[in-house]
């Protein structure tokens, strides 16, 4: 087994690519380590999967997947880390902005027995309007999930084997990565490490990405609490409006009863009625879940169009 697999997401980063796979080599050969770099090519619409094809001929230990339309970072770490063959698994953004020479201090923190170690870019170089947004969300990541790191986005991290086999990545979950397995009984831990300017092109990512981040932690929690009894959070809400509408109706048919008073044109009744309903029909979608998650079949969610050296 290989000491270590890089795994590289690349979109459109034609201009990288060379000079990156060249600091990881010689990173990893200065540190007498056997390695393999895979890059996952997200349907890039420059050259950058030519240029990873030059570089495989040249270099063996470079293994390339390209995938057949866009789907985005998570599906293409799914894919590097079904194919790593390394007792560690190191993952890198593929724009120069993560340095390699990083991965013998993330290896060292790892071997303090840590299971997945993160790297937190405490001097970012990154504009105003990133780190500000980053760091807000960052900190409400935090406080609710309960992993207490600084960088939860950073995409310089390193893992062992057993986490990648355990995880399952997809959507934009890879911005929650550390909370996946710290939720699986991993221990997670970060480093601080260098953040280098952009180089070339520029950043893929715009103001979305912030309203998707809050999308995903909404969807991690949910995940993370109920995905085995989807029926706990849907039938607490479905109990809870059931009961206030039968407190509700109760309490008018004594009052048609003792007092004999028309409900004809009380509003209340129609509140009633309608968190009757409303409970019900949340009681209804939470066994809906229950059946859903028993017969749930994990897969993967991308299609790889050519593997090279995989």
């Amino acid at each position: 087994m290989l000491d270590i697999s890089v795994v590289v997401p690349v979109y459109n980063e034609e201009r990288s690519l060379v000079e990156l796979h060249d600091q990881i080599c010689r990173v990893c050969e200065k540190n007498r380590l056997s390695f393999e770099v895979i890059y996952v090519d997200d349907c890039s619409t420059d050259r950058s999967f030519d240029i990873l094809s030059s570089i495989h001929k040249k270099d063996r230990r470079a293994k390339i997947i390209q995938f057949r339309k866009n789907f985005g970072k998570s599906e293409a770490l799914a894919a590097g880390f079904s194919v790593a063959a390394g007792a560690m698994i190191v993952t890198m953004d593929g724009d120069l902005q993560d340095d390699p020479l990083e991965i013998p201090n993330l290896i060292k923190k790892l071997e303090e027995g840590y299971d997945l170690v993160s790297g937190w870019k405490r001097k970012r170089k990154d504009p105003i309007t990133k780190k500000i947004p980053s760091w807000l969300w960052n900190r409400a990541a935090s406080m609710l999930t309960g992993v207490k790191i600084h960088d939860f986005n950073c995409g310089l991290k390193i893992y062992r084997r057993e986490v990648v086999e355990v995880l399952h990545i997809y959507g934009e979950l890879h911005r929650y990565i550390p909370a996946l397995a710290y939720w699986e009984g991993f221990r997670v831990s970060e480093i601080v490490v260098n953040h280098r300017p952009r180089k070339y092109g520029k950043s893929k990512y715009g103001v979305s990405r912030y309203v998707k981040g809050i999308l995903d932690l909404i969807t991690v929690l949910f995940l993370s609490r109920y995905t085995k009894r989807p029926l706990h959070v849907f039938g607490f809400i479905g109990l809870c409006s059931s009961l206030i509408g039968s407190g509700i109706t109760l309490y008018l048919i004594i009052l048609r009863i003792a007092k004999k008073t028309y409900l004809s044109n009380r509003p209340l009744l129609f509140i009633g009625v309608l968190l009757l309903i409303l409970g019900i029909q949340f009681i209804s979608i939470g066994l809906l879940g229950e059946m859903i998650t028993r017969s749930i079949v994990k897969g993967q969610h991308y299609s790889i169009r050519r593997r090279l050296g995989v």
